[in-house]
């Protein structure tokens, strides 16, 4: 790395550090502080005096000492190498720190982001003669069994091939020359980009498809469409990070990217052990073949964990820029807030809310807004996409604080997390009262045309049940079961079929971990169809009892472990047991008469 411009320090106050004579700097400079060399990089100027915020430990470094400027922003290497990596927040590769260091990361560490000695295979796909603009593919890496890694023309370039080479390369080697008037570029497998500036794309689309989750509770009542911003708030212990290992697990993403941002040691141990074992029910290798893990927990430095989550939007915006589909997980937003708000008070910033800097909505706006469904840059049509999923973990599960409501006014879908559903171990604990998702419409409409002519209006009366149940159960509480009407008993049992049956899913169960779009629509037929014939029933004189204990309740229950290719027949089989045994009741009901 470079280095110029020698500046003093003239204080020090944990991960902010402020120099003098640093003229020719600019905000978001990376510098090398002390001769240690620890990274860091400028938040504020005034006049000489440069403010820093060091993404390590300042442990022993003091007033006088010097520091070297880069001259570049926080930049990211992008290339070949990327997919199966572990990080920390400003891309250091955590799994060649150990290997080289052992379990203590080292202040002023220098290792290469990316492997530099590693050969990979590139096979061209244009030839020499052919004119490229930035964006266009030119050949492509097989980067792990589940990825081929497209190599891109680069920002900016464009003109002539009058080089390109087939063959195994390194990163930093040319693959290939652009030759533009009399300018030539030279093309490798790697490329830099600043973490902070959002990577073009030629046009932004709208999202109205739906990033398929096996989730029930989520594509059912709050889908997010491909492209899409959500958010899962919820308090501790109501399974926001299984929620999000499901999502990187089964949703409809090519490329998962995976943030712990602050969250405890612990947690980020467990994911770097399962993601490994986890099995991509799409390939059967492992899911780390689609992964990109960036590991910064509570005990590292704060200014590294404000800049987790720029470099995880980066790596997903590069592999967007393929055509790929990306979904990030940002686990939480809530740590890097407060990472945000340590920096701020450093820099004595007047503070806002509960002590949150006045610009955090904004920042977390910039964030979101770089997910999105796109047309990507180069010659020929190709889409892409970032689902972005961010987890927000307020204090006592308090939604009303800042993070939260900033993120509530950023996103599109609310999946927000129940404590008591959780201590009833009803998982997952979204609170379908509380929830929303604001393309519903969009989705339902592309479904009612793609899986069943009737999912809008299934949903609609799902979600109508779910309310009255509630509304019902407050007229219990005063008055006693006993004292409503068979209709309302109908209603109540429906509810808890769609609650227990339904919305209740094992995430370790292996059938019922994910459930397909079009089990999802047998599975609520079934249950409406019961609901349907059960009121006809009551309202032709039979006894809720007799409803309530017929076998093929049981059946009902059971139908979330059928498998897949079976559910078909089963579900046919199923509604004309439904009609059979209610049939026989109303026969009853009518002989009795």
């Amino acid at each position: 790395m470079k280095q110029n411009n020698i500046g003093k320090i003239i204080k020090v106050s944990g991960p902010l550090v402020v120099a003098e004579g640093m003229n020719d700097v600019q905000v978001y400079d990376v510098v090398l502080v002390s001769e240690k060399k620890i990274i860091g990089e400028v938040i504020e100027v005034r006049d000489d005096l440069a403010s820093i915020q060091v993404y390590e430990e300042t442990v022993g470094i003091g007033v006088g000492e010097n520091v070297y400027s880069t001259g570049k922003p926080l930049s990211l290497e992008l290339g070949p190498g990327l997919i199966e990596g572990i990080f920390d927040g400003i891309q250091r590769p955590l799994d060649k720190i150990y290997d080289k260091y052992g379990e203590y990361i080292p202040i002023g560490v220098d290792v290469p982001k990316l492997d530099k000695e590693k050969k990979w295979e590139f096979n061209n796909i244009l030839s020499v003669g052919d004119y490229v603009v930035a964006g266009d593919i030119i050949g492509t890496v097989v980067e792990t069994k589940s990825v081929l890694h497209k190599v891109m023309v680069p920002f900016e370039i464009s003109g002539e091939i009058i080089e390109i080479n087939k063959g195994e390369y390194n990163v930093t080697e040319v693959i290939a020359k652009i030759k533009n008037e009399d300018k030539i570029y030279e093309v490798k497998l790697m490329q830099e980009w600043p973490v902070r500036i959002q990577r073009p794309y030629r046009k932004k689309n709208a999202p109205n498809k739906p990033m398929v989750t096996g989730q029930r509770v989520i594509d059912t009542l709050f889908p997010v469409a491909i492209g899409g911003i959500a958010a899962v708030p919820g308090p501790f212990g109501s399974g926001k990070t299984v929620v999000q290992h499901q999502l990187a697990k089964w949703s409809d993403a090519d490329i998962i990217v995976y943030i712990g941002c602050g969250e405890r040691g612990n947690e980020m141990t467990d994911v770097l052990r399962e993601f490994p074992e986890l099995i991509d029910p799409k390939t059967g290798d492992s899911l780390m073949e689609r992964t990109v893990l960036i590991a910064n927990t509570s005990n590292m430095p704060v200014a590294a964990r404000e800049a987790s989550i720029y470099t995880g939007i980066t790596i997903a915006e590069y592999y967007r820029d393929m055509g790929y589909k990306v979904a990030i997980m940002a686990d939480s937003t809530s740590r890097w807030a407060e990472a945000l708000r340590e920096m701020s008070s450093r820099l004595e910033e007047m503070p806002g809310e509960e002590g949150y800097p006045a610009y955090m909505g904004s920042r977390l706006a910039e964030f979101y807004e770089r997910a999105g469904i796109v047309t990507c840059l180069g010659g020929k049509e190709r889409i892409g996409s970032i689902t972005a999923i961010g987890a927000v973990s307020p204090p006592g599960g308090d939604t009303s604080e800042p993070v939260s409501q900033a993120t509530l006014r950023i996103v599109k879908v609310f999946w927000g997390l129940s404590a008591s559903l959780a201590y009833k171990r009803h998982f997952p604990a979204i609170d379908w009262l509380k929830s929303y998702s604001l393309y519903t419409d969009e989705i339902n409409e592309y479904l009612d045309e793609s899986v069943d002519s009737n999912w809008s209006l299934m949903v609609s009366e799902i979600k109508s049940l779910l309310q009255e149940e509630e509304q019902i159960l407050e007229i219990v509480k005063l008055v006693g079961i006993d004292s409503i009407s068979s209709r309302e008993r109908v209603v109540l049992e429906t509810a808890q079929m769609i609650r227990e049956d339904y919305l209740h899913q094992n995430a370790f169960h292996e059938v019922d971990t994910y459930t397909s779009i079009n089990k999802q629509s047998k599975m609520l037929k079934t249950i409406l169809y019961w609901n349907e014939l059960s009121l006809k029933a009551v309202s032709n004189g039979v006894a809720f009892d007799l409803l309530e204990n017929m076998d093929v309740n049981y059946e009902i229950a059971g139908l979330k472990y059928i498998e897949e290719n079976k559910v078909d027949g089963v579900t046919l089989k199923l509604l004309d047991d439904i009609k059979k045994s209610i049939s026989i009741l109303e026969e009853g009901a009518e002989k009795s008469d």
